[in-house]
């Protein structure tokens, strides 16, 4: 089993041997990297940089390569003028990147800042803007959350259908397409904003959504760890219904992984609060839930319990496809993993970077 680890200073490998997890190959030493991807349909990895002055750049590194090649990134198109309060079309960070459905070898989605989604039929080497959701007049009501910019940092595939494709937006709510991105509908019902007036409280246009996870046995199940804390669907994001948790347990963060085989099974990394973005005492936690909502453990075995600020950050949570391993990485460059569902973790890395994303591979 190996890991990419994304940090502010480079690609870092993370290799399961007989000892244990260990760092093993990185891309890209000094560099930021924003997010990275494994298809699993032909094993290529992909990594998004972020290089300030000189832009964005994606590459991409064939599974029988040892070489990463660099290819297109998104492209937004010209702007020709710039209404007052509208954002400027330049790409800023590619803060999402999935592959499509099974059925579509080739296609790969991009979310980026400043709120365009993006598809490529090509494995990259070209992409389209998706002018039928860029072209929604709800566009201009969006705006940045964490960022000066709208950005796109979930995009959920549905494996029973591959056109039909649910995102999530900061801060812009959720929008699913279910023709390929020809047709857009605006599906954040019942998610409540306590940061906008009470009157807007409910829009469903201007939540801000942290993280988006499909169950991929029950596609219909959806969980979002939102700003004003946790939601699930369970009608395929048509509708959202909000999860309270215990006294003492915060909702807050921006992180969840949701079970590859439990429906009812998800994993949260809390922080205190908004206004306190560390764990609750300076002691590290994961809060798991197995009945769909309904109660919640939270887990800390083997996690620092003083004296701890790590943040984990929205792709900072991730569960393998057995439904036990787990790894978690945070802003101080620590990572931790768990072999049997978050009941106990190690420390299997340290002093890295500050991290942006994990992902299986």
């Amino acid at each position: 089993m190996k890991a990419m680890i994304a940090t502010r200073k480079g690609l870092f490998d993370l290799v399961r041997t007989d000892a244990g997890w260990q760092l093993g190959d990185i891309s890209f030493l000094g560099e930021p990297v924003s997010m990275c991807l494994h298809d699993q349909r032909d094993g290529a990895l992909y990594a998004a940089l972020n290089l300030g002055h000189f832009g964005v750049k994606l590459h991409r590194r064939d599974s029988d390569l040892a070489e990463w090649t660099e290819i297109a990134v998104p492209a937004y198109p010209e702007q020709l003028t710039r209404p007052q309060g509208e954002v400027e079309w330049k790409l800023k960070l590619i803060w999402s990147l999935v592959a499509g459905g099974a059925d579509e070898p080739g296609v790969l989605w991009a979310g980026t800042l400043p709120g365009g989604l993006f598809r490529s039929t090509d494995r990259g080497n070209s992409w389209e803007l998706m002018r039928s959701l860029w072209d929604q007049p709800g566009r201009k009501e969006w705006f940045g959350g964490g960022y000066d910019v709208p950005g796109i940092h979930s995009i959920c595939v549905d494996p029973r259908h591959s056109q039909h494709v649910v995102i999530g937006i900061s801060c812009g709510g959720v929008w699913q397409t279910r023709d390929g991105g020809a047709n857009w509908a605006l599906t954040a019902k019942g998610m409540q904003a306590s940061y906008m007036p009470p009157e807007l409280a409910d829009s469903e246009n201007v939540q801000d959504p942290h993280l988006l996870a499909r169950c991929p046995v029950a596609p219909d199940i959806l969980w979002c760890q939102h700003h004003n804390g946790i939601w699930r669907s369970e009608n395929n994001a048509a509708s959202w219904q909000q999860i309270m948790t215990p006294d003492g347990v915060s909702d807050f963060g921006f992180a969840v992984a949701a079970s590859p085989c439990q429906p009812d099974t998800a994993w949260f990394a809390p922080a205190e609060a908004d206004q306190r973005r560390v764990p609750k005492g300076g002691a590290l936690s994961v809060t798991r839930t197995r009945d769909g909502g309904k109660t919640f453990e939270v887990l800390s075995n083997g996690l620092p319990q003083q004296d701890c600020y790590d943040l984990i950050y929205r792709h900072g949570l991730i569960v393998a496809d057995d439904g036990k391993t787990l790894l978690m990485a945070s802003t101080t460059g620590n990572v931790w993993c768990s072999e049997n569902a978050g009941d106990e973790w190690q420390q299997v890395a340290a002093y890295l970077p500050p991290v942006y994303a994990i992902k299986f591979y």
